[in-house]
């Protein structure tokens, strides 16, 4: 099983909307790299990834899981792009900071670290224990 991260600006979509979503969930669109639409076309049913809030916050705030696999983005008019959609799992009891992540340096190889920019990334399976420890879980 593969592991993810997915960011958002809080002030776009925050941990608060994605549980408001409920069991339900929602699509994870808007996703316009090429790198990270690949990473969406490989996840698969039940794979879990980090919440993490970009820019406001900096840190991962709770864990998702796949609940739909990739399908059309309905937001991209050249039909390129396509979306997945997530449903809210747990909180983080103790938000994992982007300044604690890169202070681990067991860490200092993961995607968040070494290509910050990328807004669906996968994480490893030591990487996902980790941050999970450091966060409460």
């Amino acid at each position: 099983m593969a592991y993810w991260l997915y960011k958002s600006e809080p002030s776009v979509w925050s941990w608060d909307d994605q549980v408001a979503a409920g069991e339900a969930g929602t699509f994870w669109s808007g996703v316009r790299n090429h790198v990270a639409k690949k990473n969406l076309e490989a996840m698969r049913l039940g794979e879990q990834g980090f919440f993490y809030h970009s820019n406001d916050g900096r840190a991962v705030v709770g864990v998702v899981e796949v609940i739909r696999t990739y399908y059309p983005d309905h937001t991209d008019a050249s039909g390129r792009f396509g979306m997945v959609d997530i449903r809210a799992v747990a909180p983080l009891p103790a938000p994992v900071s982007l300044e604690a992540i890169k202070a681990e340096p067991a860490l200092r190889a993961m995607v968040l670290v070494a290509n910050s920019r990328l807004s669906v990334q996968p994480v490893t399976d030591a990487e996902w224990a980790l941050v999970r420890r450091m966060g409460g879980l």
